[in-house]
């Protein structure tokens, strides 16, 4: 499959830029200053609040599973998708990574950590520098980990939650600085393999 070509096979020029998939990449970018607002409500001290930040959060992250699988199902696999896709994942984790370190709930070097990692990555893939590999698991459970310690923390949970909240967001940097390595690792072996 080329850049410009479904997974049935058909060019994505063929597939309308304006379709369901990508109006909720659109409407997950949307949501980013919606959840960046609703947290620093009273200071990001109010507890409904930042119940109402991790709703929309979740709901935004939510479409991110919804919008890939409705293109991949429905062929609605788009040039346009393909960049604005991982830009919205990047724009709404790195929101959210970030209000936690100003508030000081999350430590900045977590925050650079996964914020290097994830934009490097993807401008990785959006300029394919050497060679574009596939998505791994570890990726994937990279992204849960993620997702899971970045809500806990949005959410206004008791203390005693804490020590869980800590360990999910340690294991979160584990695999992202892992995967990040094997990406690298894999993408210029492939382009060894490939000249």
């Amino acid at each position: 499959m080329t850049a410009s070509t479904r997974e049935d096979g058909r060019p994505a020029a063929d597939v309308p830029v304006l379709n369901i998939a990508n109006v909720l990449t659109v409407l997950r970018i949307l949501l980013v200053p919606v959840f960046v607002v609703m947290f620093f409500v009273a200071g990001a001290q109010e507890p409904w609040w930042r119940v109402g930040a991790f709703v929309v959060f979740a709901v935004a992250m939510l479409t991110d599973y919804v919008d890939g699988y409705l293109a991949r199902r429905l062929g609605l696999v788009t040039d346009f998708g393909k960049i604005a896709d991982p830009i919205a994942d990047k724009a709404l984790i790195s929101a959210a990574l970030i209000s936690l370190s100003v508030v000081g709930e999350l430590f900045w070097a977590v925050t650079v950590v996964i914020l290097v990692r994830e934009v490097g990555i993807t401008l990785w893939r959006l300029f394919g520098v050497d060679y574009v590999v596939a998505a791994s698991k570890g990726g994937k459970l990279k992204t849960v980990t993620q997702t899971l310690g970045v809500g806990m923390l949005i959410l206004p949970l008791p203390h005693w939650v804490w020590p869980a909240e800590w360990v999910v967001m340690g294991i979160a940097v584990a695999l992202t600085v892992y995967t990040g390595v094997d990406y690298l690792v894999k993408a210029r072996r492939a382009a060894l393999v490939q000249s």
